[in-house]
């Protein structure tokens, strides 16, 4: 079998476990399958982020368990000759939203989130390519810098139903959902080509992503400020002069483009490597992509460089922890007495141990009262909840206990969310906005 990612890490599973189940094709990709050995820990409702389907339809069909024991089936050839295009796989994998929780909180780290990768690939190449929906996804870092032209549509669409109903009959994607729209200029095009922030300062690299470059604009702006303020000496990674923005291939990668997220990580690797050869951090703000290049990057074949640069990969409240904690820290900030605010974890937070760091950073604010959502994913992950046939489980997965959280809080409780999506479900489910918490430290900084 000739699969896209690069499964050597799995290549000696197995060699003499009794449990392992390994299929009789797939070679490592099959070993990676073979890491489930049912334990079921997948399927239940108390706290973790695994495993969101399971979670909301209480249908073991919906659960880690299942898909990869189907995977494993159809890799011994008990789904046909084509399993890959049949139903039977394509069924177990549809409502999984890779939020990465069973490879943190499975006994035996399965890693279903990049199985389903590579069954997606695997589709796709038997099928003749992707269906045009998961190719315009996927294919939103190529023309994020023209998304500003479609504003007046997506206002025409909330606006009038019957335009929104037609996109979702052509298109696939859901009528009820709001669509993000576009700053007005990128945060990129108008940012500073030389380094800024104090001369002698500690160096860093700043990663922008497509998101926060060309959405949520304030996030990179606070980000930048925060920083300087914290007299470092900031470089914003930048790939050649002419070329487009830098992106981590999240979005191909998610659709099953492997070839493409794989072009997209090594524009990446090749412009941070002067940096990180320096010995200098690389700092994300965006959970989804920055922890794309300490995770997926390995899989993409990438050479020797990728060990390097995924030491170096931080995201900013990470960075902020390790710096207060090597005393570093230079930030000073004014008591948020009196104000209240409620954060949400993006799941790939949680499933790399994010969060106690964004908590202690919260915690360096004097004064400032933080409750933690209890939440497994919010139901959004990237394109799934924009999707007509995932609407309504999207948004029962947000329903358990995230959006009940929101909707409870005071008006005034400021919503914290460093994910997009997370901030975009949010904002469609309870009509609420939140921010990413780099916004929050920057309103507390001292004058």
């Amino acid at each position: 079998m000739d699969t896209q990612l690069d499964w050597s890490a799995y290549d000696s599973y197995g060699a003499g476990d009794a449990y392992a189940a390994v299929p009789a094709a797939g070679g490592a990709f099959g070993k990676a399958a073979a890491v489930c050995i049912g334990n079921r820990q997948c399927q239940r409702t108390e706290k973790g982020v695994m495993c969101p389907s399971f979670r909301a339809t209480h249908n073991t069909v919906h659960s880690t368990q299942h898909r990869a024991a189907t995977l494993k089936a159809a890799l011994n050839g008990e789904l046909g000759a084509e399993p890959f295009v049949g139903p039977e796989l394509a069924e177990a994998m549809d409502l999984c939203v890779g939020c990465k929780g069973c490879k943190r909180e499975c006994p035996n780290g399965v890693d279903m989130a990049l199985l389903r990768v590579e069954t997606l690939a695997q589709r796709w190449a038997a099928r003749g390519g992707a269906p045009l929906r998961e190719r315009l996804f996927a294919h939103l870092p190529r023309f994020a810098n023209r998304f500003s032209m479609l504003n007046p549509l997506i206002a025409l669409r909330e606006r009038w139903s019957p335009l929104a109903r037609w996109i979702e009959r052509v298109l696939g994607i859901a009528a009820k959902r709001s669509l993000p729209r576009s700053a007005a200029r990128s945060f990129m095009s108008s940012a500073p080509v030389e380094a800024v922030g104090t001369p002698d300062g500690r160096e860093i690299v700043l990663l922008v992503d497509t998101f926060s470059n060309h959405f949520d604009t304030e996030t990179a702006e606070a980000a930048l400020e925060l920083l300087a303020a914290g007299g470092y000496r900031i470089h914003l990674a930048r790939p050649p002069a002419g070329e487009r923005p830098l992106c981590c291939g999240r979005t191909y990668l998610s659709h099953g483009l492997i070839a493409d997220a794989r072009a997209e990580a090594r524009r990446m690797v090749e412009a941070l490597w002067p940096y990180v050869e320096r010995g200098l951090p690389v700092v994300g703000l965006e959970p989804s992509c920055l922890l794309m290049l300490r995770d997926e990057y390995y899989s993409l074949g990438l050479g020797e460089k990728v060990e390097k640069i995924a030491k170096a990969a931080v995201l900013l409240e990470e960075f902020l922890a390790r710096e207060h904690d090597a005393k570093r820290l230079a930030l000073s900030f004014k008591s948020m007495s009196g104000v209240r605010a409620m954060v949400h974890g993006h799941c790939h937070q949680k499933a790399f141990g994010a969060l106690k760091a964004m908590r202690k950073v919260l915690g360096l604010v004097p004064e400032f009262q933080v409750e933690f959502i209890e939440s497994s994913c919010c139901g959004m992950a990237g394109a799934f909840g924009l999707e007509a046939e995932h609407y309504e489980v999207s948004m029962q997965m947000a329903e358990l206990a995230l959006l009940p959280k929101v909707r409870e809080a005071d008006p005034d409780t400021l919503l914290i969310a460093n994910g997009t999506s997370c901030r975009h479900q949010i904002r469609d489910g309870a009509e609420r906005e939140s921010m990413h918490f780099v916004r929050v430290l920057r309103m507390a900084l001292a004058t």
